[in-house]
């Protein structure tokens, strides 16, 4: 396992990432429209592209494949964090958010947030993050719930 930062070269194989984790979630959890308008966001939304250019993000690969990444964009909030599906409940996504916390920190920030998904929620709570709302959004016609989370991050 290899832990590095996102370059401007990895655009293409994030994005190969992201519609994966994507596609491979549960149907009983997200509908095929709804994977389907989630995953069009790699190459219709033009913040996915401005979060991997000017956010700070971090990336994990096996044999030079890369199967997770994370970003923050703007500096205090998670904007992507993905696992490829074969490679979801292995410790993977814990160590990205662990790595992006700990580069916040050294930055000297004093919290972070996300809004979260129905999936990925569960792995921020279990790493002592807090959910401030559920919220619901709109994306290609299709309704989605999601939490809106925080962490303090700065240790007095």
């Amino acid at each position: 396992m290899n832990l590095r930062q996102i370059t401007i070269k990895d655009q293409l194989e994030l994005k190969k990432v992201y519609f994966d984790s994507i596609q491979s979630l549960d149907e009983k959890i997200y509908n095929k429209e709804q994977k389907s308008a989630w995953s069009s966001q790699a190459w219709n939304n033009p913040n996915f592209d401005k979060s991997i250019i000017k956010g700070k993000g971090w990336l994990i690969s096996k044999q030079g494949i890369i199967i997770a990444f994370a970003t923050r964009y703007p500096t205090d909030r998670i904007a992507l964090f993905y696992c490829k599906g074969k490679f979801q409940r292995k410790g993977y996504g814990s160590k990205l958010l662990h790595k992006v916390e700990d580069e916040a920190k050294k930055e000297g920030l004093d919290s972070l947030y996300t809004e979260a998904s129905l999936i990925s929620y569960e792995l921020f709570l279990k790493n002592k993050w807090e959910i401030i709302r559920k919220e619901k959004v709109i994306i290609n016609n299709n309704l989605f719930e999601r939490y809106k989370m925080t962490k303090i991050i700065k240790i007095n």
